[in-house]
């Protein structure tokens, strides 16, 4: 069966995951402001889920229609076939969002949304009551310049979550933001990555799965798992194709400091979490000593910064070390990300390339140098 689908995503990376689900052999991909359409069957619902390093999470959309009034929005929910996803016995919460729209109540739109699918279940199921004790399919709606979007949510727990993380240190980098940084830096199975500000080692890690083909959801399940509505086989073959994708003759090493020694051994903890710990070198160091011996590097790092951890004067003058450590040099580049609007001047030089991403809230550049 086609479907259409949604992959959310930070702001910034809608490219990214374009072009990664066109790689999946997704068809009709079209972005938008933070998400990504697509179209596909079964496996390529499965394929996303297990294999996107950018999405936020995989939605299929069950409609999209314009709704000015709340008797528009439940009669056009209502008719939708929710029989043919949820059971009797399933959880079905409602959440979503309204944005310059005449429907503006978030609570009120959840509550016509749900009490649509109810009176659409009641009708096919022939019964009045239900208890929600089943697997959960969660409902998600959007409405923009009042055109609704109703979608049901595949993934459960956000994509972000590999399940090698399971404690961050003060101001982890999401796992979806890591990896965008990494292949915007253009990292390769046969490079050496540096993070001299590694943290918990989220790069490190992101890096390792990017450079070996390790499929970012090979080791865990989501929602739709559970509902019954994807084919044994079909998982048992995508996991089966993660395992014979994965490269297992590449010379990528990666290399992380911190001045945190909590922090660098919750790095090496999370790299054997998910089986990349060979790949990954660590240890305590401020970046003051920072003296990398490769011949040829490709630094990503997400370093402390004004409105993260440290106050602006602090993070101005360790910009202003970073300039002076990383140095122009051939086989050499460095991509780092941050807010301060003033980074290239205490860094010492312009950037050769930038992109706008946000991590989390806050709106930052990716400061690219390779010449």
């Amino acid at each position: 069966m086609n479907m259409l689908m949604c992959a959310p995503c930070l702001l910034g990376t809608e490219g990214l995951v374009s072009q990664e689900l066109k790689n999946m052999q997704a068809q009709n991909v079209r972005a938008e402001n933070g998400r990504v359409f697509f179209e596909g069957d079964e496996t390529i619902l499965a394929r996303a889920n297990i294999w996107s390093r950018f999405s936020e999470r995989i939605l299929i959309v069950l409609d999209t229609f314009e709704a000015v009034t709340f008797e528009q929005l439940f009669q056009a929910v209502r008719v939708l076939p929710w029989s043919e996803f949820i059971g009797s016995r399933d959880t079905f919460p409602v959440k979503g969002f309204s944005i310059n729209s005449q429907l503006h109540s978030v609570p009120d739109c959840q509550k016509i949304i749900k009490k649509a699918v109810v009176e659409s279940l009641k009708e096919d199921y022939g019964i009045e009551w239900f208890e929600e004790t089943g697997p959960v399919h969660q409902i998600q709606f959007s409405i923009m310049k009042d055109e609704v979007c109703i979608m049901l949510d595949t993934t459960g727990a956000g994509l972000h979550k590999r399940g090698y993380r399971p404690v961050g240190n003060d101001a982890p980098i999401r796992e979806t933001l890591a990896a965008a940084m990494c292949i915007l830096s253009k990292l390769r199975h046969y490079h050496t990555l540096y993070d001299p500000f590694c943290g918990s080692g989220t790069v490190l890690v992101e890096g390792a799965m990017l450079a070996n083909n390790i499929a970012p959801g090979i080791n865990r399940n989501f929602s739709v798992d559970r509902w019954g509505f994807i084919s044994e086989a079909v998982w048992k073959n995508e996991r089966q194709r993660c395992r014979d994708l994965i490269k297992t003759d590449t010379d990528f090493v990666a290399f992380g400091s911190d001045i945190d020694s909590k922090s660098v051994q919750l790095a090496l903890q999370n790299a054997k979490n998910i089986g990349v710990e060979k790949f990954i070198r660590v240890n305590t160091a401020d970046v003051r000593s920072f003296n990398p011996t490769t011949e040829k590097g490709t630094l990503v790092t997400n370093p402390p910064y004004g409105e993260r951890m440290l106050d602006v004067k602090q993070a101005e003058e360790l910009y202003r070390i970073m300039g002076d450590k990383f140095v122009r040099r051939y086989g050499w580049s460095y991509g780092i990300i941050s807010p301060d609007e003033d980074f290239e001047k205490c860094f010492g030089r312009k950037a050769d390339k930038r992109r706008k991403l946000y991590n989390g809230m806050i709106k930052c550049q990716y400061y690219m140098y390779f010449k």
